[in-house]
């Protein structure tokens, strides 16, 4: 089969189609013959090194695809059931090897380039709304990059729940894009804090959702409300540089977090929870989920740069 592996970390040209063996399952285990994997920054940061694997690696996290064959004691799927999965290495491929207790059935009536496209970011913006900082009708919040993946599935979950929502985007068709989404405000990145005070009377907002990164920690945190929580999910921009926590005293008694998908899908209860909502809400036409872009598996450095270079707005796509 075909994959795309990473030898050795850096750029988009660190990632080489191969030719590698097709694996056979294990215990507990089904062979998918995928038809989309997502591309999402976390694949970049691996990538680059930025967090480190072991190497030689096949890259993506995300997929959707086919069940071609099951291992022993598996009885959740069978061959031929459509099923989505993410948080599994790997899917950069043909085919992926993955744990059945991974793995969710796509609902009937689904496109799977839709459920893949809603899997890994649509979680995303279910565990911040739900469960990092549990939004609450009449609350107000930041949600960053609100024309990308994640930021239109939260934009859209907020809204649901009744909060106010205050978006940023880096162009005028981006935040118009965001606007669609259902956010009550979209702003450019410049400035976004001292519009934020405006917009809550100079209270400040409940939460900020902020996957940039390093151009807007400091704006992030000066939009918050006293005892305000930053959640700050991804860093799109790059990490931000080591800081004093007296900050946070000095800015309200703020409270910061840096979570990932991995540590609000720890049971399998959560995962079917999470994945439920996202796919139901999808199938049920609530939740419009956005694919910017399809790039053919041998095309994944393209995948990544218009990824990383803002170039589409939704989810990446790559289809093996």
């Amino acid at each position: 089969m075909k994959a795309i592996r990473v030898h050795q970390p850096g750029g988009p040209e660190a990632m080489l189609l191969e030719d590698i063996p097709t694996p056979t399952p294990g215990e507990g285990q089904a062979l998918i013959r995928l038809v989309a994997c997502g591309v999402n920054f976390i694949d970049t940061y691996k990538r680059a090194g930025l967090y480190p694997v072991q190497t030689p690696f096949t890259l993506g996290e995300e997929g959707a695809g086919v069940v071609e064959a099951v291992g022993p004691g598996v009885v959740s799927v069978k061959a031929g059931d459509p099923v989505v999965y993410s948080n599994v290495q790997g899917s950069y491929a043909e085919y992926a090897l993955v744990s059945a207790d991974k793995l969710v059935k796509v609902p009937a009536g689904l496109e799977p380039k839709i459920a893949v496209a809603g899997m890994l970011q649509g979680m995303t913006a279910h565990y911040l709304a739900h469960s990092t900082y549990p939004l609450r009708a009449g609350e107000t919040c930041i949600v960053h990059a609100g024309a990308g993946g994640v930021g239109l599935l939260l934009i859209q979950m907020a809204r649901m729940i009744g909060a106010t929502v205050i978006t940023t985007a880096s162009s005028e068709e981006k935040r118009a894009l965001a606007k669609e989404a259902g956010a009550d405000h979209a702003l450019p990145y410049e400035g976004f804090d001292q519009k934020a005070r405006e917009i809550t009377g100079g209270k400040g907002v409940d939460v900020v959702y902020d996957g940039v990164g390093q151009s807007t920690w400091e704006g992030s945190l000066n939009s918050l409300r006293v005892r305000g929580m930053l959640a700050l999910y991804g860093q799109s921009s790059g990490p931000v540089a080591p800081f004093n926590p007296q900050v946070l005293n000095q800015k309200g008694g703020l409270f910061l977090t840096r979570p990932s998908l991995w540590h609000y899908t720890q049971t399998r209860q959560e995962l079917e929870w999470r994945a439920g909502d996202v796919l139901r809400w999808a199938l049920e036409g609530k939740l419009q989920i956005r694919v910017g872009a399809e790039f053919p598996l041998s095309q994944a450095a393209q995948a990544h740069l218009a990824l990383q270079g803002r170039a589409t707005t939704g989810k990446v796509l790559l289809i093996p």
